[in-house]
């Protein structure tokens, strides 16, 4: 297993947690090897400061007029454990000055010797093998032995120790930092990776639990403005959601049992007295049977269209039941018209219909204004007159039967909500469920309401976005095929 692949494996406590070490590892890491070259640098700068500004030239004079040009003699400069100093003649010889041991003479010293170059800085070794930083400067000799090599250089070395043992405790010290740092970093991580995700093991015992129950009623506590809090309120809404469409979903299989028991209970009844007529050979009188078979063909024709509805109410928002497509409202709405006029022919019918272009789907939006203009004509009484007309995607329906009650106005579009005064008549109380849900589906809003002028009936009103011409290039489509209608409230 690779090493992603192993890091993946880990709990995400244990990721957050090794995150948080190496990057605080790595920052103090940097910091300590900043501050290590920061100083090596600090102290390289000031040693060779020092060494510049050693007066070994007055050391060299003092020395060379006592003892002369020697390789090495007792001075009063022999207990300077600091420095080492001695003159380089441009013969390869040398004077020692002052220090416990004398430098070997390098290729750096005679050029400096011999005027070939300027004062140079670089790193030896004494005699004895110790390492030193040296200084070799050009220097005229005026007096002493030596006098007669007025080229010549002085050499004045100090030892490296002077800056490789401060270094060394100093890198020991930010080991020693930079571990500490390690593990409090590592205890820091575990801490804020438990405090940051308790929150999120609430959730997943929360999901968990409804895994493993199927309660939807667990709320977790959303408290604050942070990401955690924005996920649990994100959390409580979706169970929330969860909850109501279960809730929905248990109502509509109540309520669809209620509603189909209905028809198969009388549809059932019917059938077995034509077969009882038949095994006993006791017929049934022709206008009896007639009214037998009609009322089974009925019941039959409410099951189908119940059935219709429900399958039209089970598919989900988001599934559109056709092609989408520009459409013109006022073309459906003159297709439902006539199909309304087929079933209420004793009614009078007014239209005023002006060009609107909408976006949908031609078959369902003629459907849901079919259930309009049905519960139109269901509640119309004979003779009555019902007018429709279309403005500025305001499709609005007129009766003048007995209107809906003002307490009732709310539960009109709800699933299987029928008034008191409509449970006699046929119909299922999905149609104006499916009028909402399509008109919702086009960016529209439908709404009952008592009419504006004060007289008897319901507007019944459909407000859907267009425009009273159809857009460059795109073709409008009328109304669909005739449909089945559903039964309205």
């Amino acid at each position: 297993m690779s090493p992603t692949a192993r890091f993946r494996a880990l709990p995400l406590r244990s990721r957050l947690a090794l995150l948080v070490t190496v990057a605080v590892a790595l920052a103090v890491a940097a910091v300590a090897c900043v501050s290590w070259f920061m100083v090596r640098t600090q102290l390289n700068d000031q040693l060779n400061s020092s060494l510049r500004s050693t007066n070994a030239r007055a050391q060299a004079s003092q020395t060379l007029n006592g003892f002369g040009c020697r390789e090495k003699v007792p001075g009063p400069f022999e207990n300077n454990l600091s420095a080492q100093v001695q003159i380089v003649l441009p013969t390869g010889g040398r004077c020692w000055v002052d220090g416990k041991n004398t430098l070997p003479v390098t290729d750096y010293d005679l050029d400096v010797a011999k005027g070939l170059r300027g004062a140079i800085l670089y790193d030896g070794k004494t005699t004895d093998g110790t390492p030193v930083r040296v200084y070799t400067q050009p220097v005229e000799l005026t007096s002493g032995p030596a006098a007669q090599n007025a080229n010549a250089a002085i050499s004045v070395a100090k030892p490296l120790s002077d800056i490789t043992e401060p270094l060394s405790t100093l890198a020991w010290v930010l080991l020693f930092v930079c571990g500490v740092g390690v593990v409090g970093a590592g205890a820091a991580g575990l801490w804020v990776a438990r405090t940051g995700l308790r929150p999120v093991d609430e959730l997943t015992g929360a999901v968990e639990h409804i895994a493993r129950t199927e309660d939807l009623t667990v709320r977790i506590p959303d408290e604050g403005d942070d990401e955690i809090a924005r996920l649990s309120r994100s959390f409580n809404s979706m169970t929330a959601a969860l909850a109501s469409s279960q809730e929905r979903q248990a109502q509509l299989i109540a309520d669809a049992g209620h509603e189909l028991r209905t028809p198969l209970t009388s549809l059932r009844t019917n059938i077995e007295l034509l077969a009882r007529s038949e095994e006993t050979g006791r017929a049934i009188p022709p206008e009896d049977r007639k009214e037998l078979l009609a009322s089974v063909k009925a019941q039959m024709t409410e099951l189908a269209s119940l059935i219709g509805d429900l399958q039209e109410l089970s598919r989900p928002d988001a599934a559109a039941p056709g092609p989408l497509g520009v459409v013109a409202l006022h073309e459906i709405a003159g297709a439902a018209l006539s199909r309304a006029r087929l079933r209420g022919p004793e009614l009078e019918f007014a239209s005023d219909l002006a060009p609107w272009y909408v976006r949908g789907e031609a078959a369902a939006l003629e459907r849901a204004v079919v259930n309009v203009l049905d519960n139109a004509v269901k509640f119309s009484p004979p003779g009555g007159a019902v007018a429709v007309s279309l403005h500025a995607g305001e499709l609005t329906v007129r009766d003048h039967g007995p209107g809906i009650p003002a307490d009732d106005l709310p539960h009109v579009f709800e699933r299987f909500w029928r008034s008191p005064s409509a449970r006699a008549l046929p119909g299922s109380g999905l149609g104006l469920s499916i009028v909402a849900r399509t008109v919702q589906r086009a960016g529209g809003t439908a709404e009952l309401r008592a009419p504006a002028d004060g007289g008897p009936g319901t507007e019944s009103v459909l407000r859907i976005p267009g425009a009273p011409t159809p857009p460059p290039g795109g073709g409008a489509r009328g109304g669909s095929t005739p449909t089945r209608p559903g039964q309205g409230s």
